[in-house]
């Protein structure tokens, strides 16, 4: 049994696989009318993490939401070298087959690291894309601020690939519930379903591949910070305070870096912003979508 439940089912049900190269990445699409908005959802789930957004932004901008290689409905092919880089170059390649010109990013966790480093490419190469707008939710947008979990660590470590199959579900449930609010914790279904998201097709086999991207965005750090250090795009930080991993601490930073950064700050929610404060995500993104429609 994949341990799909019917809220997951409906999801891919909407969705499809596109083949990109060797591999074949699910991607989520709604809205047929106002500018594209890409999302990129972060480590370890799936664009189901979308979900609470989904039909209130479909009704004026056409969504774009894949899973990312490795995760989710998406291939997760056993020797493949995931990355930051390698992540932006898939995503690059479906914005080029969905015929794409101009577009909105909205992105999370690792997507926020994939974001950047889209936006970083397309300030030294030609792009076929015109970046409009980027709404990063929490992440490592200062990558030396972030502050993995212990259990992150572990996969990255020597001990990784022998640890990554075997984590018990209580343990990824444990890690997983000590990153929202203390007054917005996962129920037991929205738990269940992140645990089949990372187990669909064995992917928690390579969880420790796909976790290292912190390692990477440290290598890459200063070419993913420099393009908001410029301002090259609006920027928009929409950011969980009570988040241990990259909540008010990764604003402070920021806020060091860029001192007249728009921040949204959510006081006591944690890492899934998106999920766990939808109505307060949704009016700030829409207000700053309609701001730089272009």
């Amino acid at each position: 049994m994949d341990g799909l439940t019917p809220r997951l089912r409906r999801w891919q049900a909407q969705g499809s696989t596109v083949a990109l190269g060797r591999h074949r990445l699910f991607v989520a699409q709604a809205g047929h009318q106002g500018s594209v908005v890409l999302l990129i959802h972060g480590y370890p789930t799936s664009s189901y993490d979308w979900h609470l957004l989904w039909e209130p932004l479909a009704t004026s901008h056409r969504l774009i939401a894949p899973d990312l290689l490795g995760m989710g409905f998406s291939d997760k092919p056993a020797d493949h070298a995931y990355g930051i880089e390698n992540y932006a170059d898939l995503l690059d390649a479906l914005l080029d087959r969905f015929d794409v010109r101009q577009l909105h990013i909205v992105a999370h966790d690792l997507g926020v690291s994939v974001a950047q480093e889209m936006l970083a490419r397309r300030q030294t190469t030609s792009s076929s894309q015109r970046v409009l707008s980027l709404t990063l939710l929490n992440g490592g947008v200062c990558p030396e601020a972030y502050q993995p979990r212990l259990l992150q660590h572990l996969l990255s470590s020597r001990w990784g690939r022998w640890i990554a199959p075997r984590i018990p579900q209580k343990a990824f449930e444990r890690t997983i519930t000590r990153l929202f609010g203390a007054q917005t914790l996962p129920s037991a279904a929205l738990l269940e379903e992140f645990w089949a998201l990372v187990n669909l097709h064995n992917g928690r086999a390579i969880s420790h591949k796909t976790g290292r991207f912190y390692i990477d965005r440290m290598v890459l750090r200063d070419r993913l910070v420099e393009p908001l250090l410029r301002q090259v795009v609006p920027v928009r930080l929409i950011n969980g305070a009570a988040d241990p991993n990259s909540g008010a601490h990764m604003v402070q930073r920021y806020r060091t870096l860029v001192p007249d950064a728009d921040v949204v700050s959510l006081p006591g929610i944690g890492h899934w912003p998106q999920i766990e404060a939808p109505e307060q995500v949704i009016h700030a993104l829409q207000q700053f979508l309609q701001l730089h429609d272009q």
